[in-house]
C-alpha cells in the first residue's frame, strides 16, 4: 500500500524563492500532486540499485558488431543505422541521460521500459517536486532521492569534455508549440550553463537551418534578429525514430554531420537501441528470468499481459490481455501500426484510493532521482506528476 503525505501550498512562489524561475510551467502545477509518495530510503536505494544494474546489463546487450539483423529486430529505421552504428563505435557520443519506468511490485522492481531518447519530465523531477516540500513546510526536514540537476551538470560537462576540440556552444531545439518540451530543455539549458557551455540557446526546431554545404556547413539558430550563430553542440528534444520517418532529408544532413564531427548530437543516435521496446525481448533472451526482467517477446504471450508498439510514446497504444485472454483497457493513440512488443503485467502498489504507482527513475551517468506517475487504469504522459519523500 502507497502511503502518502499532504503538501499543502502553492510551488510557483517556492520555485521563485528558490532561485529557479526558469523552471516554471504552468502546467506543471495542474498535474503535479499536492501530495508526496512516503518512500522508505531502503526502497529508494533499492529502485537506483534496480536502474544502475539495467542499464548496464542494456549495454552488455548490445552485440558487437551491430548486424543488420539486429538493427531489423528492433526495427531501427535503415536511414539511421549509419547514425546508430557510428554513434555507438566513438565514445565521444554520450548518452546524457534516460528515465527507467520500473513496477514496484511485492517481487521487487521490474522493468517496465526505457525511456532512453527523449525523456521528460526533468522540471517535476529536478525541480518541482522539491519545490513541493518546500512549499509545505517541509524543506527542511524532508529528504529526496533527487540529484538530477547535479548528475545532468556532469553528465554535459563531460560530453563537453570529451569534444574539447569542438567551440562550447549548445542549440536545445524542441517540437513548436510544447510549453512542457520547452521547460525540459530550460532545465538542460540552466545545467549546460553551469558545466561551462559558453553559449547555449533554446529555440523550436523549425527554427534551427541545417547545412552540408560550404562555409555554412553546420547547424544554425537566429539567437538575435538577422545574426545568426553556428552551433556545435545539438540537443533535440526530437525522437530520432519521428525524424528519420518525418524528414528524411534532415535525418541524411544529420548523419552526414555527425560523420565529419560537425555537430555533436545528444541523446546519441545509439540512443534508439534502447529506446526500441524490441531491446526488453532481446534482454529476456539475454538474461532469462532476471530479478529486474518481466517476461517479454516479440510473439503474443499466455496469461495476463500487455501489448506495446516498439516505438509507442505516452503510454498511447498499450493494450492489456487479461489472464483468461479477454481484452483489457487500452490507450488509444497513433502507433498501433508499429511493430508490437508482448510483455508480462506487472501489478504496481495502490493507494487506499485504488490509484496504481509507477517510479520513474532518472539515470544521467548513474541511477540519480525518483519520482511517480499515478493513475486508476493504465500510466499515461498525462498520468498526475507525484513527488516522493523519504522516510
Amino acid at each position: 500500500m502507497v502511503n502518502l503525505l499532504p503538501l499543502p501550498g502553492d510551488v510557483s512562489p517556492a520555485v521563485r524563492a528558490l532561485g529557479w524561475e526558469w523552471a516554471i510551467e504552468e502546467a506543471c502545477q495542474n498535474y503535479v500532486a499536492k501530495e508526496a509518495v512516503q518512500l522508505a530510503e531502503g526502497e529508494a536505494e533499492i529502485l537506483l540499485q534496480a536502474a544502475d544494474t539495467l542499464y548496464d546489463m542494456l549495454v552488455q546487450a548490445i552485440p558487437d558488431p551491430i548486424s543488420d539483423d539486429f538493427l531489423q529486430k528492433l526495427a531501427i529505421p535503415a536511414n539511421l543505422w549509419a547514425a546508430v552504428r557510428h554513434s555507438w563505435n566513438d565514445e565521444r557520443h554520450w548518452h546524457l541521460y534516460g528515465r527507467f519506468d520500473l513496477a514496484l511490485t511485492a517481487d521487487g522492481p521490474k522493468l517496465l521500459e526505457f525511456n532512453a531518447d527523449t525523456a521528460t519530465s526533468l522540471p517535476e523531477t529536478a525541480v518541482v517536486q522539491w519545490a513541493s516540500l518546500v512549499a509545505a513546510g517541509q524543506g527542511e526536514e524532508g529528504q529526496q532521492a533527487n540529484g538530477l540537476f547535479e548528475c545532468l551538470e556532469d553528465q554535459l560537462r563531460h560530453w563537453r569534455g570529451l569534444n574539447n576540440d569542438r567551440q562550447a556552444t549548445l542549440l536545445l531545439a524542441y517540437l513548436p508549440g510544447s510549453a512542457e518540451d520547452e521547460a525540459n530543455c530550460a532545465v538542460l539549458a540552466e545545467a549546460a550553463r553551469t558545466a561551462g557551455f559558453a553559449d547555449v540557446y533554446i529555440c523550436p526546431v523549425d527554427d534551427m537551418k541545417v547545412s552540408v554545404d560550404g562555409a555554412d556547413r553546420g547547424v544554425w539558430a537566429e539567437t538575435v534578429p538577422g545574426q545568426w550563430q553556428k552551433f556545435d553542440f545539438l540537443f533535440k528534444l526530437v525522437p530520432w525514430e519521428i525524424l528519420a520517418e518525418e524528414e528524411p532529408d534532415l535525418t541524411a544532413d544529420f548523419t552526414n554531420l555527425l560523420l565529419t564531427r560537425d555537430v555533436i548530437i545528444a541523446n546519441p543516435a545509439y540512443g534508439l537501441l534502447f529506446q526500441s521496446k524490441g531491446l526488453l525481448a532481446h534482454l529476456w533472451e539475454a538474461f532469462p528470468h532476471h530479478p529486474l526482467l518481466l517476461e517479454a517477446s516479440r510473439q503474443p504471450l499466455a496469461g495476463h499481459h500487455v501489448r506495446k508498439p516498439l516505438f509507442g510514446r505516452e503510454g498511447q497504444n498499450v493494450a492489456e490481455t487479461q489472464a483468461d485472454g479477454r481484452a483489457g483497457a487500452e490507450v488509444p493513440g497513433e502507433f498501433g501500426n508499429q511493430p508490437q512488443l508482448y510483455q508480462r503485467w506487472a501489478e504496481l502498489p495502490t493507494d487506499a484510493q485504488g490509484r496504481r504507482y509507477q517510479a520513474g527513475v532518472f539515470w544521467a551517468g548513474e541511477a540519480c532521482a525518483i519520482g511517480f506517475r499515478r493513475e486508476a487504469g493504465l500510466i499515461t504522459n498525462l498520468s498526475e506528476f507525484v513527488p516522493h519523500v523519504l522516510v
